[in-house]
């Protein structure tokens, strides 16, 4: 009986524990169960999105959550997770969305002209309504109050001119009118415009201009070229606002479509009319202007086209010389980019041709590069070089402008420590147009062409207490500095220091005479081994600038200037809210 009794405890401790175990890994199972069943499932779906979606005539894109209260445009009811149209604006639910493609139509890229009163095809067109989710802080064009305040679906919008009007206000006269495309006519290319040029039988220049005279004298139509995978991964957002505001035809996404096949739009239209807006860093901007330089070679030189940036890489130097900022982060909306690009200035830009020859391989071609910013040998190539590495191996650790930013330090201060570009005038040689230059004991050389470099120092100007020979975007000549080593970069970039200054030249010669060493061109390092580096002109490139903003006491300053210097000098003092005339590209550069 003891021996029972003592048996009896140890077999319910025991039982505990089992039930104890099985309870604790039900808790665990259970809702891994239900997790990866979910997982499968939205994987499905999104698979199964992604199909129809590239079916579709509308540009959806799904969304597990909309930012603002939105309703569906097929059943009206309020909608937490669907799919929008990011050309048109049309919103439905999963359920709806096949309806919705069906029924609801989306921008039309090419349309035929509407007839005008004498029976020609009429340059105006008619408006595009799509009903509800007006933005917000939208007026109506007729009655002037705000649109889009019921809780409901309600008011309409027009997908070209941006209108908005009261579904009360639709019967009136002034909402049947003729839609003008809105703010930015002058950068939208209409849809009849493609229809007739789609209709010639000879496809001339000449053509082209005539029909342009349809769209405004002041036409000017703007190309959109984004990566998707520059700095902050925001570009997919930028392709759907810049398609909703413009014609979808004139947006491309760079990771679907080379900028050689996008830029063939460019020979549809009016010579010399075209802009174009690259969304991306300075190595996107590069290559699409190589493409440019391809349409030279093919006998298109009249229908290049004025290049702009949107900058969303990482060093944008680039971008910040031509006064459009060292990176874009939303500050301002998409509408008041474009606003931009029509006041921009045009200017000049020396574009060099890169020639490496490798020692010992005389039968093999040079390996030739273009150059816009910077060529440089030395410590800012190796940190160059070690990131590029980095981010090949893990490229979706290095999606934010900041962390790429702070892997670059990490990499300088390695640099600092370890000194792997040490005695480099040892191992160069530098001619500057034909010249040698004695050099001293450097760790790097680098070769400018452009105002800013290392992501917004102006290197040849340093600590701006020394004088120095003034440059210039087209004026033929680079800019040659030493520096010391990574903590002479960084002292550079604090204003802290001066690079030494090696001169400047029309042709640029190194001779590496042993070991390997880390160079780049505008950001794309390799390593390179004994060889000789040649940099001369290559062409120019037409950009456009944009001049600083100017403020309310600068603007009555210069009109007091202009007052009092008017009886001096006869050329008109400048009106009073016109922008002001940006510097040339000696100052863009200095």
């Amino acid at each position: 009986m003891p021996r029972e009794a003592a048996a009896a405890p140890e077999d319910c401790g025991s039982r505990d524990e089992w039930t104890l175990l099985l309870w604790t890994s039900l808790a665990v199972v259970v809702p891994l169960v239900i997790t990866l069943w979910c997982s499968a499932q939205r994987s499905k779906r999104k698979t199964h999105m992604k199909e129809f979606f590239r079916k579709s005539k509308h540009g959806w894109r799904y969304t597990d959550l909309f930012g603002k209260p939105t309703y569906c445009c097929v059943c009206a009811q309020h909608i937490m997770r669907g799919a929008y149209c990011d050309c048109c604006g049309v919103c439905a639910d999963e359920h709806c969305l096949r309806r919705a493609d069906r029924s609801l139509t989306c921008k039309e890229i090419m349309a035929a002209p509407p007839a005008a009163p004498g029976g020609g095809p009429g340059a105006a067109m008619k408006h595009r309504w799509v009903r509800g989710n007006v933005p917000l802080a939208s007026y109506c064009a007729v009655c002037r109050q705000q649109c889009g305040t019921q809780p409901k679906l309600c008011d309409v919008r027009c997908v070209w001119c941006q209108s908005t009007v009261h579904d009360d206000c639709m019967a009136s006269p002034t909402a049947a009118d003729r839609c003008d495309l809105g703010e930015f006519h002058d950068l939208i290319i209409p849809p009849h415009y493609l229809y007739c040029v789609n209709k010639l039988r000879r496809r001339h220049p000449e053509e082209y201009s005539k029909l342009a005279a349809s769209c405004g004298r002041g036409w000017t139509p703007v190309l959109v070229l984004a990566n998707t995978r520059s700095g902050n991964n925001m570009g997919a957002e930028l392709l759907g606002e810049f398609r909703s505001i413009l014609n979808p035809v004139q947006v491309f996404d760079l990771s679907e479509l080379t900028p050689p096949k996008a830029l063939q739009l460019c020979t549809l239209l009016p010579p010399g009319s075209v802009r174009v807006l690259v969304c991306g860093g300075d190595g996107t901007v590069g290559w699409v202007l190589d493409a440019i330089d391809a349409m030279k070679l093919k006998g298109q030189d009249q229908f290049m086209p004025r290049v702009t940036i949107l900058p969303l890489g990482t060093g944008n130097d680039l971008a910040n010389t031509l006064g459009w900022g060292a990176g874009y982060a939303r500050e301002i909306p998409v509408e008041q980019v474009l606003r931009n690009i029509l006041d921009a200035e045009v200017v000049k830009m020396d574009r060099w041709k890169v020639q490496v020859a490798s020692k010992g391989l005389y039968f093999r071609k040079p390996k030739v590069l273009s150059m816009n910013n910077y060529f440089s040998v030395g410590p800012d190539a190796l940190m160059a070089l070690n990131f590029h590495a980095h981010r090949e191996k893990t490229p979706s650790f290095f999606s934010s402008r900041i962390v790429n930013k702070v892997v670059y330090f990490l990499y300088g201060t390695k640099d600092c420590l370890v000194q792997e570009c040490k005695d480099l005038d040892k191992r160069i040689e530098l001619e500057l147009d034909g010249e040698r230059v004695a050099l001293p004991s450097l760790e790097g050389i680098i070769v400018c062409n452009i105002g800013y470099w290392g992501g917004g120092c102006r290197l040849w100007e340093g600590m701006g207490d020394e004088p120095c020979p003034p440059t210039r975007l087209d004026d033929g000549l680079l800019e040659v500095v030493g520096v010391f080593g990574s903590f002479h970069c960084a002292q550079i970039q604090m204003k802290m220091a001066n690079p030494v200054r090696l001169g400047q030249a029309h042709t640029v010669r190194l001779v590496l005479r042993s070991s390997t060493m880390p160079m780049q061109v505008d950001g794309e390092p390799w390593a390179q081994g004994p060889g000789t580096i040649t940099i001369t002109h290559k062409t120019q490139a037409v950009m456009l600038y944009r001049g600083a903003e100017q403020t309310d006491d600068e603007d009555e300053e210069d009109e007091e200037e202009d007052e009092s210097s008017a009886s001096e000098t006869e050329s008109p003092p400048t009106p009073r809210g016109s922008p002001r005339a940006p510097p040339g590209p000696a100052s863009a550069r200095a």
